[in-house]
C-alpha cells in the first residue's frame, strides 16, 4: 500500500501511514485521468502532424498560414 505522511510544522510532529481505501481509490482515478489527459494531447498532436504531413508543409509554414506567431 501506499503511505501518506503528514508533517506538523508547528510542533515537528511527523505522522506516517497507509492509505485509507478511499484515498488508494482517488489517488487511481486522478492518476486514470492524467493517462486519459495525455493520450488525448498525444492524439490531438498525432493528428497534427499527420495534416501537416498530408497538406506537404512545416507547423512553422502552417503558423504563418495562420497568421500565428
Amino acid at each position: 500500500m501506499s503511505k501518506i505522511v503528514i508533517v506538523n510544522q508547528q510542533s515537528g510532529e511527523i505522522i506516517e501511514r497507509e492509505m485509507t481505501v478511499e484515498e488508494l481509490a482517488k489517488k487511481e482515478e486522478e492518476k486514470n485521468k492524467n493517462l486519459a489527459k495525455a493520450a488525448a494531447r498525444l492524439e490531438v498532436a498525432n493528428a497534427k502532424k499527420a495534416l501537416l504531413e498530408k497538406l506537404g508543409i512545416t507547423e512553422e509554414e502552417a503558423r504563418l498560414l495562420l497568421g500565428g506567431n
